[in-house]
């Protein structure tokens, strides 16, 4: 029986995690761990996103919706005081739950639809989300934004819970992805992603598979939200609902590789820094969004289905052909001693 996860496996989730971790406590610029907050937040709303655009095989492009409504969420139960400053921190359970089941009936609606129509679907949704976030001034404060009360933390350490908190999401993500994966959830959902018809002839759960696959990803990507709002101390609608968001997510979950587990973070990785570099490099000239986009399509020009999964193909190509020149040369070696053998030369002669 295969074991959930190997050793080499959990050693990577060790070493990536541990070394994460220790990033605050060893010091270093306040840049550097200002661009890691939203270098593991890309990560954390990649995988949550993968969740449903990777594993369900549903790209949807107006999941960034779910991530203003967390941070509009947290912004009104906690405009006022924040206490202690880590207590909000404990709300984010309830507002990923409370979500999630809003997300249901919304999945419900915009899941009978499927691939190109889901996708036109889900954006109707986000600029839906974004008009209400502008006119619900009682609620969201329109175009004036709406603040949360800042947190009373130590100026040397001011961005270490905000950091944690974001880590800890991405875990979550990555934990529930592994789950998943591993799992009839996983399992009915690999059917669904290969062919949903001959998924509902096999005797799947179709629509509750799905289902559940749209509401974890929208909670856990309305938790991101909840911390991106508490972070940032002041949102707006045109950035607690920005479609950038959006995209960011899906193209590191392509760059890296869709449907697998460090596929997301691994884009992330690299296009966060990326466009940092870019940002720095050509300024406000915003051509960095070109070159932001070349280091994408060069890759998955030649990396079609992802860094992950192109190079685990590449890999397994290679240890095909050397295992099939092994069989060639094992029967080449089995013909010429069955060619030097006394029965062998008898029967020659």
């Amino acid at each position: 029986m295969k074991r959930a996860i190997s050793r080499f496996g959990l050693l990577r989730v060790v070493i990536f995690f541990g070394l994460l971790i220790l990033v605050p406590i060893l010091g270093g610029p306040v840049w550097l761990l200002n661009m890691l907050i939203f270098t593991v937040m890309y990560a954390a709303l990649s995988s949550s996103w993968n969740l449903l655009g990777g594993l369900a095989g549903y790209p949807s492009l107006g999941h960034v919706a779910f991530f203003g409504i967390g941070a509009y969420a947290f912004a009104i139960m906690f405009q006022g005081s924040v206490g202690d400053g880590f207590s909000p921190f404990l709300a984010l359970p309830v507002v990923g739950v409370a979500v999630a089941l809003l997300s249901v009936p919304i999945g419900w609606v915009s899941m009978r639809t499927r691939a190109d129509v889901f996708a036109i679907v889900t954006i109707t949704f986000l600029f839906i989300t974004q008009t209400l976030a502008f006119n619900l001034n009682s609620l969201t404060g329109g175009a004036q934004g709406k603040s949360v009360a800042p947190p009373p933390f130590d100026v040397s350490t001011y961005d270490w819970p905000f950091y944690y908190a974001m880590l800890a999401l991405l875990a979550v993500a990555m934990g529930i992805s592994f789950y998943f994966s591993r799992s009839k959830i996983g399992l009915s959902l690999a059917t669904v992603r290969a062919d949903e018809d001959k998924a509902h002839g096999v005797g799947v759960r179709v629509t509750a598979v799905k289902l559940i696959a749209f509401a974890v990803s929208s909670g856990m990507v309305a938790m991101v939200g909840c911390v991106w709002a508490y972070y940032v101390g002041f949102i707006y609608p045109q950035f607690a609902v920005d479609p950038l968001i959006t995209i960011g997510m899906v193209l590191m979950a392509f760059l890296g590789g869709r449907g697998t587990l460090w596929g997301p973070v691994l884009g992330s990785f690299i296009l966060v820094p990326a466009q940092e570099f870019f940002a720095q490099t050509f300024g406000a000239s915003e051509l960095y969004l070109l070159a932001y986009a070349a280091v994408f399509l060069v890759i998955m020009l030649f990396l079609p289905r992802g860094i992950l999964p192109s190079i685990s193909d590449r890999l397994r190509r290679r240890r095909l052909a050397a295992e099939g020149d092994a069989r060639d040369a094992a029967q080449l070696s089995e013909v010429q001693d069955a060619s030097k053998s006394p029965v062998t030369s008898e029967v020659a002669r």
